[in-house]
């Protein structure tokens, strides 16, 4: 059985890249057409790219642009099914057990894993969701999860469905709308990535990010603007540990505006450094790099 594609209206990918401005988010047109494609056939979709590209916010503006609820997954290490999938409520199955002796009655086993005492979790509120508009999901940092919760995926995101083992299954009647994303901090199994399409973000253009970081920080001046894009972007190409992404760049230049930077200069630079600097090797790094930048509002 499988499910139907989800209730979505955007007509083609300009329309989609018009309502995610709508929503402050500037869509690339290769991220664009993965999501509509995604939506289109009712096929997960898998984002990888740098932390710090907009992985997450993609999926929340995504959501928000389809009016549609967004159930978020967020993954770590040892997260199982029934912090993904399905629980049982071990406390209200312990008081029916505690009743039912009280009036002398037996309960057997499969009395007490009904839906009664079923706890749904994002995955599985996903599948059973009725009415209105296909949920989001978003299974956020995939890759920080372990092999065994990969497993656990591979039905639903194969089928649409999950499998409780004392209820039977349960299909969607459409389609969740699924986005994971992963910052490739491990390498995903072959099962896991055959069941989605794949897109990967990567850095913004020096002109895409200009435009980002006016739409984000608008009190800062165009000139700020355009050194900082061109400061990140060659930091980038240093030895760090943490290359900043879309997201550093925006924390940095709200700093600077914050400190009433009109341009890059050393001073405010080094002092809102924690902004864009995430290790001590990195500060170092980038004080240095910072130091030797030729900012045009630089005085001495």
């Amino acid at each position: 059985m499988s499910a139907a594609a989800p209730d979505v209206d955007f007509i083609d990918v300009e329309d989609l890249i018009r309502r995610f401005d709508a929503q402050d988010y500037l869509l690339d047109e290769g991220t664009a057409t993965a999501l509509f494609l995604a939506l289109r056939l009712g096929r997960p979709l898998l984002l990888e790219g740098e932390p710090g590209v907009g992985k997450t916010t993609a999926v929340k503006a995504l959501a928000a642009a389809l009016g549609a609820p967004l159930e978020r997954l967020q993954c770590y290490e040892g997260l199982a099914a029934d912090e993904a999938l399905y629980d049982w409520n071990y406390q209200r199955q312990l008081l029916a057990v505690r009743l039912s002796e009280a009036r002398g009655e037996r309960l057997e086993e499969a009395d007490l894993f009904t839906e009664r005492f079923l706890l749904e979790r994002p995955i599985l509120r996903c599948v059973r969701h009725k009415g209105g508009l296909s949920p989001v999901l978003l299974i956020d940092e995939i890759d920080r999860a372990d092999d065994e919760f990969e497993a656990l995926l591979l039905e639903f995101l194969g089928e649409a469905s999950v499998t409780v083992p004392e209820l039977g299954t349960f299909h969607a009647e459409r389609a969740p709308i699924v986005v994971l994303t992963s910052n490739r901090s491990r390498d995903l199994h072959d099962a896991l990535r055959r069941r989605c399409l794949y897109h990967w973000i990567d850095y913004p253009t020096p002109e895409r990010a200009a435009a980002i970081l006016r739409r984000t920080v608008p009190g800062a001046t165009a000139a700020l603007i355009a050194s900082v894009t061109e400061f990140v972007a060659s930091a980038r190409a240093l030895d760090l540990d943490k290359p900043p992404g879309v997201a550093e760049s925006i924390d940095w230049l709200a700093a600077l505006a914050a400190l009433g930077a009109a341009d890059l200069v050393p001073a405010d630079a080094l002092a809102s450094l924690g902004a864009l600097a995430k290790t001590p090797d990195d500060r170092t790094v980038l004080a240095e790099a910072v130091g030797n930048y030729p900012a045009s509002g630089a005085t001495g």
